[in-house]
């Protein structure tokens, strides 16, 4: 619960943030009459992020079992490269997001009257999207339906939450270390998708060494025991890993891990560089 419940913080900030600037920028530039053309854009990106959760959930059932673990093992390795590319792309694009989310606006508002409505629900759908396929993929992982829900619905409360006071000016965020600590924990987050989305493949006979394993320690942790449900629900930690999923997740965390590693570095030093000048 504690995993989805980030996903849901993080990816419902991200799209609060969205619409934040949005609703900022119209109103600095004069333009509150377009207020209502973001809001049924937002409203648009929720019906179909839950429509397409829905889709996930329920369309796959009446297949045969091979059917479902190999749709579902596909669809969360295809999870885990949304939720990879999001995290590099946060990171190499936050500065700029407030001025290219203007460009738009300014393009949509002296073009066609629902031009708005589609930025406002590209922006945020995409968020939607992959929020609702990344939290699809974690449910399966840890066998659960509702809790998951429950976690991720509770983290986009409380985004929502921060976001309304953000854009009333009564807090302020560091969102560059929120993001940035929230990235590192969905790396091993993805890892643990990751896994379990080849344990599925293995399940439905396209990968092979179902039967081999790595490491069983469901004597010391049992799946059923508490800790082994907190384990299994925050970084979907399996008692009994194959070695496939055993090397999927290092080879996985390892490089993704360090690039990450390396990027923030990167930034750090350009920071300084640019702000050396202004100290000399």
């Amino acid at each position: 619960m504690i995993a989805n419940f980030l996903i849901g913080l993080r990816e419902g900030l991200e799209a609060v943030l969205i619409v934040v600037l949005l609703l900022a920028y119209l109103r600095k530039t004069g333009r509150r009459h377009l207020v209502p053309r973001i809001m049924l854009g937002v409203l648009a990106a929720v019906v179909v992020s839950l429509g397409f959760g829905a889709l996930l959930t329920f369309g796959p059932r009446g297949l045969t079992f091979e059917a479902q673990e190999a749709i579902g093992g596909s669809l969360s390795i295809i999870a885990v490269a949304f939720v990879t590319w999001m995290i590099f792309w946060m990171a190499r694009t936050s500065r700029s997001m407030a001025s290219d989310l203007h460009h738009k606006v300014d393009a949509a508002a002296d073009g066609k009257s629902w031009a708005l409505v589609l930025v406002a629900a590209l922006s945020v759908g995409r968020e939607g999207l992959e929020t609702a396929l990344f939290l699809w993929a974690a449910a399966r992982a840890t066998g659960e339906t509702w809790e998951p829900i429950a976690g991720a619905a509770a983290g986009i409360a409380i985004a929502i939450a921060v976001g309304a006071l953000i854009h009333r000016g009564a807090i302020r965020v560091n969102l560059s270390t929120f993001f940035t600590w929230t990235a590192a924990a969905l790396i091993v987050v993805a890892a643990g998708v990751l896994a379990y989305g080849i344990h599925d493949l293995q399940e439905a006979r396209i990968l092979p060494g179902l039967h081999a394993l790595a490491f069983d320690v469901s004597a010391s942790i049992p799946p059923s025991s508490w800790y082994g449900t907190l384990l299994k629900g925050i970084f979907n930690f399996s008692p009994a890993t194959t070695w496939l999923q055993a090397i999927a997740w290092i080879a996985y965390v390892v490089p993704v891990a360090v690039l990450y590693i390396r990027g923030l570095r990167g930034r750090s030093a350009a920071k300084r560089a640019v702000e050396a000048p202004a100290h000399a």
